[in-house]
């Protein structure tokens, strides 16, 4: 048992030693030019990234096909486009609406729909109120 208790102290003098040695780390100043840089490319290849992938998904490659362009172009004119083409291409994408004016014209329908069907208003004539 005194065996045990000593191995085991030596075991946690040893892990409490490591534990607190000091470790050092280097820091260094970055020039703004130099982050500026890894910055714009970072976000060039992440337009080309992002587009690249949005034309590699099976429905939009579908898309196309029915619009009658080939997918392979596609990919050829996304590779020839320059890194600030890329990232603004890929920036309209994202902040494109997903239903544009179709959505909306369809909600206001719908909204015009439901309330002649309570009575509240009367714009289409093929509806009744259910009062």
């Amino acid at each position: 048992m005194k065996r045990i208790q000593r191995l085991l102290a030596i075991v946690l003098s040893a892990s409490v030693l490591n534990a607190t040695a000091l470790h050092t780390a280097h820091a260094a100043l970055v020039p703004t030019e130099e982050a500026a840089r890894l910055a714009s490319v970072t976000q060039a290849e992440s337009g080309h990234a992002r587009l690249s992938a949005a034309f590699a998904r099976e429905d939009v490659r579908a898309e196309l096909l029915r619009q009658g362009v080939d997918p392979a172009l596609a990919q050829a004119r996304i590779a020839a486009l320059t890194d600030a083409e890329a990232t603004r291409l890929a920036d309209q994408i994202d902040s494109a609406p997903a239903g544009g004016i179709i959505g909306a014209i369809l909600l206001v329908f719908f909204v015009l729909l439901f309330t002649d069907i309570l009575g509240l208003t009367k714009v289409f004539p093929f509806t009744r109120s259910i009062r």
